[in-house]
């Protein structure tokens, strides 16, 4: 058993609000376990200057912590971005441009905004899978007014956290669990179990191709309860 009770292979409560805030084309708040984070999608009627006149749109993302997501305060980035900032703002337009038919999109960009209200574990996944979901609202929320063809929204994308902590494999990991592991992987995935990126690390040493393998497999279980629950937060849409 783990510390939180789960078995190895069992995600944590997964609950998404979607349409949580008034004002943006599309939001949702996902909350997996004690991780909390407050997507938004904003649609802007332009696209960046080295896309202008190409005939199609943009999808980026934006990632940040509140101070007090955290045990302890995290400053705030207010002298620029970190490193590890960077990297998740890239992933997430990285995978969230997956889900969108950028030329159907036209000179519009969408922005994803990723704030964490509260860490503990997963945050750039979940980011991820609740920035589906706002970004899924705004796009359907363009079809319905006629200004997007229905196949805009191209394929529905997740992701989840997986490591190796004591030589077992773990699927969804807290924080603790991150802290402590001897391998960690995320993994983005679309519905029909395709992957759009892979990001694996041995912590505390090297890992086999069968580990590998094994936390591929425990990270396509997890994604499969993930699109359920974003296709159920969607419904109404």
């Amino acid at each position: 058993m783990r510390f939180d009770g789960r078995e190895y292979d069992e995600m944590r409560p997964v609950k998404i609000t979607p349409g949580y805030l008034d004002y943006p084309e599309g939001s949702a708040l996902i909350e997996v376990g004690e991780t909390r984070v407050i997507c938004t999608a904003s649609v802007e009627e332009r696209v960046p200057r080295w896309l202008k006149e190409q005939a199609q749109g943009w999808v980026t993302g934006e990632y940040a912590m509140l101070p007090r997501s955290t045990r302890q305060r995290t400053p705030r980035e207010t002298r620029g971005l970190g490193g590890r900032t960077l990297e998740i703002r890239r992933l997430i337009g990285r995978a969230l441009r997956v889900a969108v038919d950028l030329r159907l999109l036209g000179e519009r960009t969408v922005i994803i905004d990723c704030d964490v209200l509260q860490a503990d574990g997963g945050t750039r996944t979940a980011a991820i899978t609740g920035g589906y979901v706002a970004l899924a609202i705004a796009l359907r929320r363009l079809i319905k007014g006629g200004l997007l063809p229905p196949s805009v929204l191209r394929r529905q994308v997740a992701a989840i956290s997986v490591g190796v902590l004591q030589d077992e494999p773990l699927l969804d990991l807290t924080y603790e669990e991150d802290y402590q592991a001897q391998v960690d992987f995320n993994v983005v995935m679309t519905a029909e179990g395709e992957y759009v990126e892979v990001q694996g690390t041995g912590e505390g040493g090297p890992f086999s191709r069968q580990m590998m393998e094994r936390l591929l497999e425990l990270a396509q279980k997890g994604i499969e309860e993930l699109l359920v629950a974003q296709k159920e937060a969607l419904k109404g849409y």
